[in-house]
């Protein structure tokens, strides 16, 4: 069964399409990724796959359940976890856990059980008693991670989860979401990081002005756009621009002390570099060959930027 199906999504805001025409589908058990620039779309189809937000047109299938028609059972299977913390300030960690808890069903022995490992896991059992607003950031972040996930939810929503937080909050919410996934629980996430998504995800879908340009593993991806592969030299002495101009290159940068050339090609590029060298007694100093990133991936379908 699919986790997450979705079929001709649209949302309108007056004038402004934000999500145009999408269709996906996640698998149960998958990581996927969800990626785009600023204004992508991202925030508007995590809340309309979660129920905030109605949509104008498409149908949603969350566990074969359409939220539409049945909204208290498809939320029960999610857990939820915006980019801002959504915990409340005025109740102490525990009064947070225990009450996200009591929303989905959990009681007695086993609220309490359930409340003291997330405590642990997150590293704020000794701070349980506290009140919420004296936190920072990144430990409201746990707070709130640590609401969501304690029915421990079939489908986890993340927006944004790490974004602007300490390191080693960072590391942490990384680590329970890896684990959460390898426990079986599907991970729908929006991020900004784009190596995160890189190590992380099974699947990414890139969206841009409201729709879908791409959707694929991450090395399948790269693997369509070869003409990113490059070759990166640097050598003893100044170079003239123009010396390693060949039918093989088809892109020049230099950065710094660096020459990045990009070629489809590699293996015969890199001859050529090492024969130019070699013809004009250039010495070089290091050398290397990189495929396309994600990132470039990234770059190359959304244009660089968004609306």
């Amino acid at each position: 069964m699919d986790a997450i199906r979705v079929e001709s999504l649209t949302k309108r805001f007056g004038d402004l399409t934000a999500v145009d025409d999408i269709s996906f589908r996640v698998e149960e058990g998958e990581f996927f990724g969800f990626l785009g620039p600023n204004g992508a779309g991202k925030t508007t189809t995590i809340r309309l796959l979660t129920g905030l937000l109605t949509p104008d047109a498409g149908r949603i299938s969350i566990m074969g359940i359409d939220p539409g028609r049945d909204a208290i059972s498809a939320k029960l299977l999610m857990g939820v976890i915006p980019e801002t913390s959504n915990v409340y300030a005025d109740l102490t960690v525990k009064q947070n856990l225990y009450l996200a808890g009591r929303y989905y069903g959990l009681s007695g022995h086993q609220l309490k059980k359930r409340s003291e490992d997330l405590l642990s896991k997150f590293g704020i059992y000794d701070r349980r008693d506290e009140r919420v607003r004296t936190f920072s950031k990144g430990l409201k972040q746990r707070v709130s991670i640590a609401s969501a996930i304690i029915h421990q939810p079939g489908i986890l929503f993340l927006d944004e989860p790490t974004e602007g937080l300490d390191v080693q909050s960072r590391r942490l919410i990384i680590r329970t979401i890896e684990e959460m996934n390898e426990e079986g629980s599907t991970i729908f996430m929006t991020t900004h990081n784009i190596e995160d998504a890189n190590v992380l995800c099974r699947k990414v879908c890139i969206i841009n002005q409201g729709k879908i340009v791409a959707i694929d593993r991450p090395e399948s991806l790269k693997h369509t756009f070869d003409r990113m592969q490059f070759i990166e030299a640097s050598f003893d002495r100044e170079v003239k621009t123009g010396l390693f101009a060949s039918d093989l290159i088809s892109r020049i940068v230099v950065s710094g002390d660096k020459w990045r050339l990009y070629t489809e090609d590699l293996d015969r590029a890199v001859k050529h570099v090492a024969g130019v060298a070699e013809r004009n007694g250039l010495k070089i100093i290091s050398l290397r060959t990189s495929g396309p990133t994600l990132e470039d991936v990234f770059v190359e379908l959304t244009g660089g930027g968004g609306r």
